[in-house]
């Protein structure tokens, strides 16, 4: 019994950092509009740096979630945490590294 709770509880984490469509879209506005009012429209660097994949290389993703979650203490980012998970934190680091996003 124990192993069905386990492997049920297992499988149904698996489906967790899987998003809808409707979610990815909203994610996508919220990275072009928001993200992008300080990081430049195309991401390029404006007042915050630069969110293209040579920026973001060597960065780990849990490093740039936790900025995305938590915010940058003396600077203009403000957390996110109130308005994304950890898992689409994760799933938008995916984005940036893409070169065409």
């Amino acid at each position: 019994m124990k192993k069905l709770l386990l492997l049920m509880l297992f499988s149904s984490t698996g489906f967790a950092g899987e998003l809808s469509t409707e979610r990815q879209n909203t994610l996508r506005n919220m990275l072009n509009n928001d993200c992008g009012a300080c990081h430049g429209l195309m991401l390029k660097g404006g007042m915050g740096p630069a969110l293209l994949p040579d920026n973001l290389a060597g960065k780990p993703d849990e490093y740039l979630a936790a900025t995305i979650l938590n915010g940058r203490k003396g600077t203009a980012m403000p957390p996110w945490q109130a308005f994304i998970s950890h898992d689409e934190a994760l799933w938008l680091i995916g984005i940036l590294r893409k070169p065409m996003h």
